[in-house]
């Protein structure tokens, strides 16, 4: 039996991170409804999944829009009756985000990446307790790197975000877990086959004065297996929490960073 037999799993975002768990989520088993803003990336993801044998449905969803978010899972509830897992793997360019001391960085910069993390997280996260509260269980899962632990230069609020969404975690764990709700969230290191990060090693690159090869050879060295986490190894650990294996986990954060953070 796949580990996500019969489960029912929304994810929030089409981009690499979200395509590469929705993939996960779908060969393990699950039901997948997967969202994002982007009608061609979400009918590409769909038709891999079903071209491999999984079930996926598509929509097209602002996850920082409540009444839009609330619709959708509505719908999910509507044609699949319950709600197992939410994922919510949205994100911003970082370009006049990170890369700028903070004495030089603008309000505005500075406060983007909390409204739009925090709000969409809190939006997402509340649709899919609604309906797991109801059914008795159900788990949300998050994903953090590691500057929202290990203090960096030239990331402006983004550790911040980070910390408020491990944060939310907690509360949501805290608040549901009686009520059979999990909350966990990944925390890894830069997941290096994204385009966010070759933009942000180049940003970073840039603000340390050195290369991009320069600056993501600094941070390998930083981990103790001398590697950065992987998208697989990031997939492998969502499908484990959000399977019945993974039912102890909740409140947490589960260390990916392969040493970087200890």
């Amino acid at each position: 039996m796949k580990r996500l037999e019969n489960k029912v799993a929304v994810v929030y975002g089409d981009g690499t991170t979200g395509t590469a768990i929705a993939k996960a989520f779908a060969r393990e088993g699950a039901l997948v409804f997967l969202t994002g803003r982007t009608a061609a990336k979400l009918e590409a993801v769909a038709n891999a999944i079903r071209s491999a044998g999984g079930a996926i449905e598509t929509a097209e969803v602002d996850a920082l829009d409540e009444v839009a978010v609330e619709k959708h899972m509505a719908a999910v509830i509507k044609k699949a009756a319950r709600i197992d897992i939410s994922y919510n793997a949205i994100g911003i360019p970082q370009t006049g985000i990170q890369g700028i001391p903070l004495t030089e960085l603008s309000l505005d910069s500075f406060s983007l990446p909390l409204t739009v993390y925090t709000r969409s997280h809190f939006i997402t996260a509340r649709a899919a307790i609604r309906r797991m509260v109801k059914q008795g269980n159900g788990v949300i899962i998050t994903h953090t790197p590691t500057p929202g632990r290990i203090s960096q230069p030239f990331v402006g609020a983004m550790p911040l975000t980070w910390a408020a969404i491990e944060a939310l975690c907690r509360s949501i764990s805290a608040e549901y877990g009686r009520d059979g709700v999990r909350a966990v969230c990944l925390h890894t290191t830069a997941l290096p086959e994204t385009p966010l990060i070759d933009e942000v090693y180049s940003i970073h690159g840039r603000s340390h004065g050195t290369s991009y090869e320069d600056f993501h050879t600094a941070m390998v060295g930083r981990t103790h297996r001398r590697k950065l986490t992987t998208l697989d190894e990031l997939t492998g650990a969502a499908v484990f929490v959000g399977s019945d294996e993974g039912g102890a986990i909740t409140g947490t954060i589960l260390n990916l960073t392969a040493g970087m953070v200890v």
